[in-house]
Order: structure tokens, then sequence, then C-alpha cells
């Protein structure tokens, strides 16, 4: 259809007219050069700005990061510390804890055994208190017998002494 026009102008878009092309061009080189004398300066030190904007951030992200890894190696190192204060703390209470144990048990032992000696001295004394009871008795009951039977043949005083003689033969044995 170009081709057949025959360099009439029927005004459809796909028309080629040189002085269209040249004021466009014209058209286009200045709007570049008003773009670049206004513009262009401005979108640079904009994108400059947000560009300078981004390397400060991934700068302070670096550096937070770096700051969150010194940071989270202190805080594990502060836990072993704890935890090596804590099984320190542990051993020293198991350590009392047996120590006052050994010292309850061997005081227990101690108050045991005298308890146990006390008891058989007790038990010594009164077997004693018993037997000199009995010895008593025994001596009363044989002298109450023993003037019976010869209260016709002795006198008082050779009782007393046979009385007496038997009591120490009895102690000694």
């Amino acid at each position: 259809m170009l081709l057949y026009s025959g360099g009439e102008s029927s005004g459809s878009l796909l028309d080629v007219n040189p002085g269209l092309i040249f004021w466009t061009v014209v058209t286009f080189v200045l709007l570049l050069l008003v773009l670049k004398k206004m513009a262009w300066k401005p979108i640079l030190n904009s994108l400059n700005e947000r560009e300078n904007f981004i390397k400060q951030s991934v700068e302070k992200a670096e550096t937070a990061k770096k700051e969150a890894e010194i940071l989270l190696e202190q805080n594990k190192l502060n836990l072993s510390k704890a935890e090596n204060e804590a099984q320190k703390i542990i051993a020293q209470g198991r350590d009392y804890a047996e120590s006052l144990k050994s010292q309850i048990l061997d005081e227990s032992k101690i108050e045991a055994k005298k308890m146990i000696e006390n008891a058989s001295l007790e038990i010594e004394r009164k077997n004693a208190e018993a037997f000199n009871n009995l010895k008593e008795e025994v001596a009363s009951i044989a002298v109450k017998a023993a003037e019976k039977i010869l209260r016709s043949n002795l006198d008082k005083e050779k009782q007393e002494k046979v009385v007496n003689d038997f009591i120490n033969d009895l102690s000694k044995n």
C-alpha cells in the first residue's frame, strides 16, 4: 500500500514522512538535552544516594551480624562458665553432704556406744545392788534361822561372828 501510494500522503500511521522523521529526531534530541540538563543530575544523585544508602545498610548489617556473632560467642562462653560453676557448686554440695553424713554417723555411733556403756553400767549397778540386797536378805534370813536354831547353845557375839564369816565367804564367791 505504501509502495502503491507513489508519494502521496494519505496520513496513515505506516506512511514514511522524512520531515516528520527529522522533527521527531530533533525533538527527541532536544528532549534528551533538556532531560540531561534538568533531570539527569537529580536522577543520578538520587541513584547514587540510593546506592550509598544500600551500601551503608549492607555494611551496617554486616557489622550487626559480626556483633551478633561476637555476642553469641560471649553468651556461649558465659553459659559454659555458668555450667562449670554450677557443676562446682553441685560437687561442693555433694562433698559437704558426704562429710555431714559421715559426721552424723560418727556422732551416732559415739552416742550409741555411750548409751550402751551407760546401760551396761546401769545393769552392773542394778546387779550389784540386787546382789547386795539378796546378800543382806540371805544374811538376815540366815541370822534369823541360825538364831532360832542356836539360840539356846551360843551367845549373841558368837552368832554374829559366825554370820559375818558366812557373809564374807559369800562375798568372796
